[in-house]
């Protein structure tokens, strides 16, 4: 995930991720990165200026990673619905696979703790701004309803984003078929119904 940066860098927002999935926000100061990390206070400074700071690398570094990710699924696929079922499975693949990565993007997306200008440096590098543009060619196809193309796959993710939350809580285990399940079900709920 954090393959980009040198070592040092990549100890500090590892170890900040994994701090503040542990301790939360508020309870993760530069010391005790410092501590956790093996990396002095002074060499952290020398890459980072403040605790914001690595907390807005960190969103930018999990936000690109999962859309490098994503991008992979939707590149595989020939038709729109393959590409829309491999997309989806990338998603639902990164929440299991990367579970400190989700649990911080879902607890710190919308935080004022992040920058409006990381947020939106981010929103095209990310995943979103591909789906977008495949629900969008979807809707001119009339494979989908006519319906803001962000608005349905935001409604789309909030279904999956809870079913990876109850399987990291033990509610239940995602598996392929109950994955395939829920992403067919999120495609019927936009296809145009024939008329009765």
């Amino acid at each position: 995930m954090f393959g980009e940066y040198n070592k040092v860098q990549q100890a500090v927002l590892e170890t900040t991720l994994h701090i503040i999935i542990q301790k939360e926000l508020q309870a993760t100061s530069m010391a005790l990165i410092a501590k956790e990390s093996g990396v002095s206070t002074g060499n952290i400074y020398h890459y980072f200026k403040s605790k914001e700071d690595i907390v807005n690398e960190l969103y930018k570094a999990i936000v690109t990673f999962n859309g490098h990710y994503v991008r992979e699924g939707l590149k595989q696929g020939t038709t729109i619905r393959e590409k829309f079922e491999l997309g989806w499975k990338r998603v639902i693949d990164l929440g299991k696979k990367y579970p400190q990565g989700f649990q911080f993007i879902e607890q710190y997306s919308f935080s004022p703790y992040i920058h409006d200008e990381v947020k939106r440096e981010v929103y095209t590098g990310g995943w979103c701004d591909p789906m977008n543009h495949l629900y969008e060619e979807a809707i001119k196809q009339k494979l989908f309803v006519p319906m803001d193309a962000q608005m349905m796959v935001q409604m789309h993710y909030g279904s999956f984003v809870y079913m990876l939350k109850g399987q990291l809580y033990g509610i239940f285990e995602l598996t392929n078929e109950s994955i395939n399940d829920a992403i067919c079900s999120c495609w019927n709920a936009v296809s145009p119904k024939d008329d009765l």
